[in-house]
């Protein structure tokens, strides 16, 4: 019973929060500087996806931040976690301290889109020529937090506190033998000196139709581990099998009885599950049955337990399987992102923003998604809010999806994504 009033009581009062904040309104002169700057930023993420640079290679990417940070009177320290560019904009007013993200890196894709700006980058990846593409969008991101920082930086008598930009690199990893991305720069103190008090962040989304605003509360995207297992057999003539012992029949086996540990172990009632095996190596001839076989996949989990319990079946099962079909076989098990958690308080407090800035008719609650965000790492130290802004032109049914050469992001859903990051600064800090 206590329990059950407690909660009503916490429910009462974020109703209460809502409907009082949300009798606000966006800050019209903020509003209005957003309109003014929209065709800016519109220009200056055209000019990052026709020049995208892969992870920890951002260079030119970060020249042309911290060019703009600077001429907005900030302090700017470049080279954060290799590339990284951080600004900070001091208020008028004493207060806390928030922070804004933007991911700055692009991907290994080669672009399909007939756009006038469209990626004629190429380069080398993994041995492999290939072009490079924003097929996630971080450019958008990139030009959205350069157009808050200008609009923010010209109202500083609004700002009660510290605003501080956090342009990272590498949010799609980098490259192999480096490290990079949010957990370098926590290392190197991103949110001290001054301490940030929380973060927010977005992802525009190919899916969503512009205008809209999507969140969750707690997990909203999973933890991403990758994963390296490698099959040790017996080579032999393709015409005797029983004379060796075949590291392909059993990397057949690992992969069915990883998916049995989703299928019949996993409580998938309480959060989804997946293990992927996304490359499998092996062999050089039609009739030889190799010495060896290589698998490199992906697991996505949206809950802690679930995940430890995932993670300890994959180091039992893989070398078990090979040992019953007389091989051997070892996992190697890497994280690349913690679980995208949303300060459940903080989300509460933001929500008004949200609606006051989009309309409550274009702001919806959302299920988790089993992508993943290295803003997590962030998360992990301050509260954090993290939110999705739409994309899709309107009146489209289909979009292609993120990480692929027809990635295509509708520039009008940036508006909103500069006015609601820039009110979600001023209203955190004025709580």
């Amino acid at each position: 019973m206590k329990n059950q009033l407690s909660t009503l009581v916490a429910v009462f009062f974020t109703t209460l929060f809502c409907f009082t904040s949300n009798a606000q309104q966006i800050d019209p002169e903020i509003s209005l500087a957003a309109e003014e700057l929209e065709q800016q930023v519109i220009e200056w993420r055209r000019n990052f996806h026709q020049n995208p640079e892969l992870s920890n290679r951002e260079f030119k990417t970060a020249e042309k931040i911290a060019a703009h940070l600077k001429s907005l009177g900030m302090e700017v320290q470049t080279g954060v976690a290799k590339t990284g560019v951080v600004g900070v904009l001091k208020g008028d007013n004493p207060g806390k301290v928030v922070a804004l993200r933007a991911d700055i890196d692009a991907l290994p894709v080669t672009e399909r889109n007939d756009l006038p700006f469209k990626s004629t980058v190429e380069t080398e990846f993994l041995g492999a020529k290939t072009g490079v593409m924003h097929a996630c969008g971080h450019d958008t991101h990139t030009a959205i937090l350069m157009g808050v920082a200008e609009i923010l930086s010209k109202n500083k008598d609004k700002i009660n506190g510290t605003v501080k930009f956090i342009f990272q690199p590498a949010e799609e990893g980098p490259p192999p033998g480096e490290e990079g991305g949010a957990s370098v720069m926590i290392k190197e103190g991103v949110l001290k000196n001054p301490d940030v008090d929380a973060i927010f962040g977005l992802h525009i989304n190919s899916g969503t139709p512009v205008g809209t605003l999507r969140y969750k509360p707690e997990g909203t995207m999973a933890a991403v581990e990758r994963f390296v297992i490698n099959v040790k057999g017996k080579q032999t003539h393709g015409s005797a099998p029983w004379s060796g012992v075949d590291p392909i029949l059993i990397s057949a086996k690992i992969i069915d009885g990883l998916q049995t540990i989703i299928s019949r172990e996993s409580r998938l009632v309480d959060a989804p599950a997946v293990i992927t095996v996304g490359k499998i190596t092996s062999g050089v001839r039609f009739n030889i049955i190799p010495e060896t076989a290589e698998m490199i996949g992906t697991v996505r989990t949206l809950d802690p337990a679930m995940k430890e319990m995932i993670l300890r079946r994959m180091r039992e099962m893989v070398p078990a399987i090979a040992e019953a079909f007389g091989g051997t076989a070892t996992i190697e098990i890497q994280n690349n992102t913690a679980i995208t958690f949303n300060d459940v308080e903080l989300t509460a407090q933001m929500l008004p923003t949200l609606q006051k800035v989009a309309g409550p008719e274009k702001v919806e609650l959302v299920k988790a998604t089993t992508g993943g965000e290295d803003f997590s790492f962030f998360q992990e130290e301050i509260p954090g809010f993290y939110f999705f802004l739409g994309g899709q032109p309107l009146g489209t049914s289909e979009a292609a999806p993120h990480h692929t050469p027809d990635f295509f992001i509708d520039e009008n859903g940036m508006l909103l994504g500069v006015k609601v990051m820039s009110q979600l600064a001023l209203d955190y800090l004025n709580l």
